[in-house]
């Protein structure tokens, strides 16, 4: 993506700074402060899960689906996914396309007491500060929203803050921005959000040029284990795995499928 960034991300990105500019933004939808996650807890469950490593994510909408509001129970949601072998949490706090919020966060974290990590599109110090109120460990960066030194002056302020980062890729272009930094935890995006087309080739052919030694996850459209299985061959590590678990009849049963 590099330069060209996708155009539902640029809306995003242009409504997340209006939020954060107006009247307020300071407190909404942050929650008191919550139990400070451990140093490095994100990472080390993954690194030391039995069996296969899956993020199980809560969010409740997205610009392809719309509102899930009322769909799911988050805290059910996030209660599932710790009983039924999940290695972190992830969820998603950006309010305006994807109806989160730092509260959410918050809230799943404590339901499922499983390392979090935030998604959000961070453009603002406080992003990062709300985000380790609200007891994650980690918070993604989306490397096509940066250059390279915007890249690594955010991660070292959340690193600063004792959140550990994922950096999210969705082109070849976007390894440029990696050049020179340390990077132990990369995902890669499978869906084009352009078309919203999901295609597992596309991690398949980025896995090999990421850094040597980084936990490598994949994110998005994974729906079977033998998608899994599939790009475990291909070198992942782990795997972010959100539509298929929050759309299945039953959840449990669903993420034990994909562990399998």
């Amino acid at each position: 993506m590099g330069a060209e960034i996708a155009d539902v991300l640029r809306r995003i990105v242009e409504r997340r700074r209006e939020r954060l500019a107006a009247p307020g933004a300071d407190s909404a939808g942050v929650p008191p402060a919550a139990e400070t996650a451990a140093a490095g807890a994100f990472v080390a469950s993954l690194r030391h899960h039995r069996g296969r490593r899956v993020i199980a994510e809560v969010k409740l909408g997205s610009p392809r689906l719309g509102s899930l509001v009322g769909r799911v129970e988050p805290e059910r949601q996030a209660r599932l996914y710790a009983a039924h072998g999940a290695a972190a949490l992830s969820v998603v706090v950006e309010p305006d396309f994807f109806h989160g919020s730092y509260e959410l966060l918050a809230r799943c974290r404590a339901a499922s007491g499983l390392p979090t990590l935030a998604k959000d599109f961070v453009v603002d110090d406080r992003q990062l500060e709300w985000a380790r109120r609200a007891g994650a460990g980690a918070v993604l960066l989306i490397a096509a929203l940066y250059s390279r030194e915007e890249l690594t002056r955010w991660a070292a302020a959340a690193r600063g803050l004792g959140l550990e980062v994922l950096v999210e890729l969705h082109d070849p272009s976007d390894l440029a921005q990696l050049a020179g930094g340390d990077w132990p935890l990369v995902g890669v995006n499978n869906r084009d959000l352009r078309t919203f087309e999901v295609d597992l080739g596309h991690s398949e052919r980025l896995v090999p040029r990421l850094p040597e030694g980084a936990l490598k996850v994949a994110e998005s459209g994974l729906g079977s284990p033998e998608d899994l299985a599939r790009l475990e061959r291909a070198g992942f590590d782990a795997f972010l795995i959100g539509e298929s678990l929050l759309l299945a009849a039953d959840p449990a049963a669903k993420l034990r499928e994909l562990l399998g």
